[in-house]
C-alpha cells in the first residue's frame, strides 16, 4: 500500500463530511474509489460500514465482490477476512451488506454505523432515503453516495446534486478522471461521441436526460412538467379520496390516492410496500386524515385463494371499505387510458415522489432479437406503481357499478388476509 493509485477527485473521501457524493458517467471509477477508500480507512481504525443498494436480492448483487477484489489488489489480505456475507478486519472493522427497497425494516434496526455507502444510488426512492438517513445517526457518521445519473427528477439527483444538504461534498467524476481507464473503453467513448453526441453526454459524461429512452409516458411527463402539474396538491376535505391498487406480496403493492374535482384528477398521495398482509395497508389508509370514497382493486382481487374461502375483495369489503373492481382490459389499452388521462392529472410532487419515480422510469422492454424496443413494458421495480396508475386511469375513464361482495363466506387468513 505504499503506492496506491487513487482518483484525485475522490481525495475528499479522506476528509470528514456528513455527505460525500460522487456522480458522473460510465468509467469514472466511482465504485473502485469508494471501495479503496473504505478499505484503507477501515485498516487504519475500527469502522462499521453498511454497504447498501436500493435492490439487493443476494450478496452477489452487492459490493461484496468488488471489495474482495480490492483487498487483493491493495495487498490487504492479511488484514481482512472475506466471509460469505460479511468482510471483517483484524482490528474489528466490519462491512455488512443490505438492500433498501425490500429490506428497509432490517436497515432501520441497524445500529452503530460509521459509514454508509449507497452504491448505484440513482434508483433509491424517497421513502428509502427517509428511513435510511436518520438510521445513520452515530456521532461523526457519514453517508457516501455513488451513482450514474439519468433523470434530473430522480430522487437521489434532486436531493444530493440539485439541492445538496448543508456541508455536503459533491463531486462530478468521469472517465477522464479515472487512472485505471483502459484504452479500449476510451475508444468506445470517443466513437459514441462521434456517432451520437447526445447519447455520449449521458452515458460517458454524466449529463441527465429529460426522459428515459423507451419511456412509456415520456410525452405526458414532459407536458405535465411544462404545465407545472407536478406541484403541491392539497387535500380537499369536501371531496372523497379514491384509492387505486396494484396488489402484490412477493412483489410490491402500490396505491395511488386521488380526488376528482371538476374536470381535474388530483393525485394527492401514494404508498408502496412489500411483504405485508392486507391488514398493513388498511391500517396505513386509516392513518390518513382522508374521507374515503371507492377503493379500486385489480381484477385478481376477486380470485379464490387456496388458503382461504374469502377473496381479497371480500376481506376488504368486510372491514367496511367500499370496494370496486377495475375493468379488465389489455395492457396496451390501459396505457392509452393513462396517456389520455395524464393531461387532466395534477400530482403532489412530495407525497407522490415514489410513484412519480415509477412513472418516469416505466419503459418498454427491449427485444432480444432485434435490439429495438418491443410493445411490452419492462417488468421491473417501476412496474407496480405504473400498473396502479394504469388501473386508476381505466377506473376513472370507465366507471362501473359498485362490486357486490358476498359477506356470507367463512372468514379465512388468505394470501393477504388481515
Amino acid at each position: 500500500m505504499t503506492d496506491v493509485q487513487f482518483p484525485e477527485k475522490l481525495a475528499c473521501l479522506f476528509e470528514p463530511a456528513r455527505y460525500k457524493i460522487a456522480y458522473g458517467g460510465r468509467g469514472g471509477a466511482k465504485s473502485w474509489g469508494f471501495a479503496r477508500a473504505l478499505l484503507i480507512l477501515g485498516a487504519q481504525r475500527k469502522l462499521r460500514v453498511l454497504c447498501a443498494r436500493e435492490f439487493q436480492n443476494s450478496i452477489a448483487e452487492s459490493a461484496h465482490a468488488l471489495l474482495a477484489q480490492q483487498i487483493d489488489l491493495l495487498g490487504l489480505a492479511g488484514l481482512y477476512e472475506v466471509q460469505e456475507k460479511r468482510i471483517l478486519g483484524s482490528n474489528g472493522t466490519e462491512f455488512i451488506f443490505k438492500g433498501l427497497r425490500h429490506n428497509i425494516s432490517s436497515v432501520k434496526s441497524t445500529e452503530g454505523i460509521d459509514v454508509c455507502w449507497v452504491e448505484e444510488a440513482r434508483t433509491v426512492s424517497k421513502s428509502s432515503w427517509d428511513v435510511l438517513i436518520p438510521t445513520i445517526r452515530k456521532e461523526g457518521s457519514e453517508i457516501w453516495i455513488s451513482f450514474n445519473p439519468e433523470l434530473e427528477e430522480d430522487e437521489t439527483y434532486k436531493r444530493f446534486v440539485k439541492s445538496p444538504p448543508t456541508g455536503a461534498v459533491v463531486v462530478k467524476i468521469g472517465w477522464q478522471d479515472n487512472p485505471w481507464f483502459p484504452a479500449t473503453l476510451r475508444q468506445e467513448a470517443l466513437d459514441l461521441k462521434a456517432r451520437d453526441p447526445a447519447a455520449y453526454l449521458t452515458v460517458w459524461d454524466g449529463h441527465c436526460k429529460v426522459v428515459l429512452d423507451g419511456a412509456i409516458y415520456a410525452n405526458e411527463i414532459l407536458a405535465a412538467t411544462e404545465a407545472n402539474r407536478f406541484t403541491r396538491v392539497p387535500y380537499d376535505g369536501t371531496k372523497p379520496v379514491h384509492t387505486f391498487w396494484d396488489l402484490g406480496r412477493a412483489d410490491m403493492t402500490a396505491i395511488w390516492f386521488a380526488q376528482v374535482v371538476g374536470f381535474e384528477f388530483r393525485i394527492i398521495d401514494y404508498y408502496q410496500n412489500r411483504g405485508h398482509a392486507l391488514g398493513h395497508y388498511l391500517k396505513h389508509l386509516q392513518t390518513k386524515p382522508y374521507v374515503y370514497g371507492d377503493h379500486w382493486l385489480p381484477h385478481d382481487a376477486t380470485n379464490e385463494l387456496l388458503s382461504s374461502e374469502r377473496t381479497i375483495a371480500q376481506q376488504m369489503a368486510d372491514t367496511g371499505f367500499a370496494v370496486k373492481i377495475t375493468p379488465k382490459i389489455g395492457v396496451a389499452e390501459g396505457i392509452n387510458a393513462g396517456r389520455t388521462l395524464f393531461s387532466r392529472c395534477w400530482f403532489d410532487a412530495e407525497a407522490c415522489a415514489d410513484g412519480l419515480q415509477c412513472l418516469r422510469n416505466y419503459r418498454y422492454d427491449v427485444d432480444n432479437n432485434t435490439g429495438q424496443f418491443s410493445k411490452n413494458p419492462l417488468h421491473d421495480w417501476a412496474s407496480h406503481g405504473a400498473d396502479a396508475f394504469r388501473y386508476l386511469a381505466v377506473a376513472l375513464q370507465e366507471p362501473t357499478k359498485p362490486l357486490k361482495i358476498n359477506l356470507g363466506a367463512r372468514r379465512g387468513g388468505g394470501w393477504m388476509g388481515s
